[in-house]
């Protein structure tokens, strides 16, 4: 038997017993008659060479063969109705644009270097999958995400054809959230860090190092309390004022909104890079040139 050969409408009539555990009642939920059902039924256990449901007192009941049938009509069906759905608040469908955003890229980045392809002249629908960078980069070569948004470039390997285009370099400040008095380590920068609590990347991450870089150069001995590979669960445990917490230097006003908290002091020769990673193709998403070509402004100005 090929698919082809497969009657849908047949499988309809065997998932309506099966949920019904009657002939009779599958065919008042259909509007057809119990000899028709009865019928067909019995075509598609000809087509598929087993029975699907046997006799117990006046109800169907599955056999094991049916057990499996069932599961796959309930997956058929959930698909067609999802396809129903989607035509259905789609009369316009928009182009999807699927953006791979790796856990140590800011929420706020995120959001500026992603909100224009919501707005004129583009109109797209915004798939955005959070992961860890090996992932979305092995989602982005199966062409499952048309852009991969991260801290660190592509690495150079045969099997992966991917670009990455350098969005943005931008200096790293300290913030610190209301509970924590910013003012008083802003006074007297950086002497002041000296065993004041913070919060910091995990080890390994390319910001962590640059930060313990620029600590040991100054001498400076703060107490890291609390270590993250998520960047905005970080900021989180920064804004309820439990350490202070690095973030970019020229998105003072987007901080002090979402995290009620104040730069304490711009941390010199800090900076951390995000870059637009893409694969090779011929036709290129034209909301990724957008991304590409407006994040600098975007995340300056």
């Amino acid at each position: 038997m090929t698919p082809d050969d497969l009657n849908y409408r047949h499988l309809l009539y065997f998932w309506a017993v099966a949920k019904e555990g009657s002939i009779t009642r599958a065919g008042e939920r259909l509007g057809l008659s119990v000899q028709t059902i009865s019928t067909q039924l019995g075509q598609l256990e000809r087509q598929l060479g087993q029975a699907l449901l046997a006799p117990r007192g006046r109800s169907l009941v599955l056999t094991e063969a049916g057990q499996r049938v069932l599961v796959y009509a309930e997956q058929i069906f959930h698909l067609g109705e999802k396809l129903r759905q989607e035509l259905a608040e789609n009369q316009t469908p928009r182009p999807r644009l699927a953006v791979g955003v790796t856990d140590a890229v800011p929420k706020l980045v995120a959001f500026r270097l992603l909100e224009s392809v919501l707005r004129p002249p583009l109109s797209v629908r915004l798939e955005c999958i959070e992961g860890n960078f090996e992932h979305l980069l092995g989602e982005l070569a199966l062409n499952r995400l048309d852009l991969v948004i991260a801290d660190q470039s592509a690495p150079h390997r045969a099997n992966l054809k991917l670009h990455s285009h350098l969005l943005a370099n931008v200096e790293i400040a300290l913030y610190a959230g209301a509970a924590l008095q910013g003012s008083n380590y802003a006074a007297e920068f950086p002497q002041r860090l000296n065993a004041a609590p913070l919060l910091l990347p995990v080890r390994g991450d390319p910001l962590r190092s640059t930060i313990d870089t620029w600590f040991a150069a100054r001498d400076l001995r703060p107490l890291v309390v609390g270590e993250f590979t998520d960047s905005a669960l970080l900021k989180t445990f920064g804004r309820a004022g439990l350490g202070l917490f690095p973030a970019p230097a020229g998105m003072h006003e987007d901080i002090a909104a979402q995290f009620n908290a104040i730069p304490v002091g711009t941390l010199q020769g800090v900076s951390e890079s995000w870059y637009a990673i893409s694969s090779h193709r011929r036709i290129q998403h034209p909301a990724v040139a957008l991304i590409q070509t407006a994040g600098a402004n975007r995340l300056l100005g």
